[in-house]
């Protein structure tokens, strides 16, 4: 069995790239930490890191190894956190974005139901705006969502930069306008994209819209349209087109929680507070499976 603050030794050294950051980081030294991944190394038999004097790299091994570290500590967190913490009931009523959803929301569930089997969850997926709307009106008690980058309400949980995103072998027409694929209103990409060609003077022409991440990144890939996405779903099959006269450059876009009247109930707050604390992890998610 690898010890737990081998694999956390590990995982810092992957997320800072270096020995020396992951030391400050763990409140360590370079040695320790150095000897600490030679060890796990050695317990695995197998090299997971490749060692220069001035950067260093996963083996192949490594990045397969970094997968079942996350979860392991994940689990291992997560064990802490139910024996840990006052048992709850309940129920908490939470909205999310259908990007967010499609991504993250199966691991956050699965970790919350670990933590807190006797609390049940009733979720729904739409548009970030219609369900803070809602929220306002009590049918939720928190809900993640998107928002435009200085907007004030909610709790910033991460923040992504927005990109024009299309088929590889995708070539602008400069004889019609742009061909945009978006999610209907009120959505924050769309209006983010429209506002951002307008100001640039940009003819453009939605000719697909469809309420769900799927089917948006399919009128992409299809090479119908472009689309603007967040950096963390553009998947290989997919590429970022880069800033031209064609294209104006696209502001970050932030992740908020919006809490409702019901928020303050223990269940809700847990909730709400693992989404924050592990922002992160959600981040990671979003790029283990875009």
């Amino acid at each position: 069995m690898f010890e737990p603050e081998l694999l956390k030794a590990f995982i810092t050294v992957v997320e800072t790239g270096g020995f020396s950051k992951a030391a400050e980081r763990l409140n360590s030294t370079q040695s320790t930490v150095s000897y600490q991944i030679k060890r796990l190394e050695t317990q695995a038999g197998r090299t997971f890191i490749n060692r220069t004097t001035r950067s260093i790299s996963l083996t192949e091994d490594g990045e397969v190894f970094k997968g079942y570290a996350e979860k392991f500590l994940r689990l291992v967190d997560d064990a802490k956190q139910h024996f840990g913490a006052p048992k709850l009931e309940g129920t908490v009523r939470f909205g999310a974005s259908d990007d967010f959803a499609t991504y993250c929301l199966p691991e956050l569930l699965a970790r919350f139901r670990r933590i807190h089997p006797e609390v049940t969850l009733s979720v729904e997926i739409g548009i970030s705006r219609n369900l803070v709307d809602r929220l306002h009106d009590g049918d939720f008690d928190l809900v993640l969502g998107k928002r435009a980058l200085g907007d004030d309400g909610g709790e910033l949980v991460f923040r992504e930069k927005m990109n024009w995103v299309a088929a590889h072998d995708y070539e602008f027409n400069p004889k019609e306008p742009i061909q945009l694929a978006v999610f209907p209103q009120p959505c924050i990409y769309r209006a983010t994209a429209l506002e951002a060609l307008g100001n640039a003077g940009l003819p453009w022409h939605i000719v697909y819209t469809c309420p769900s991440l799927s089917g948006v990144r399919a009128a992409a890939l299809s090479g119908f349209a472009i689309t603007p996405l967040a950096s963390d779903f553009v998947s290989p099959d997919l590429r970022v087109l880069p800033n031209s006269p064609v294209l104006p450059e696209m502001p970050e876009i932030e992740f908020a929680v919006y809490w409702g009247k019901g928020g303050d109930s223990p269940a809700a707050r847990a909730f709400g507070d693992l989404i924050k604390s592990d922002s992160g992890g959600l981040q990671q998610i979003f790029r283990l499976a875009a």
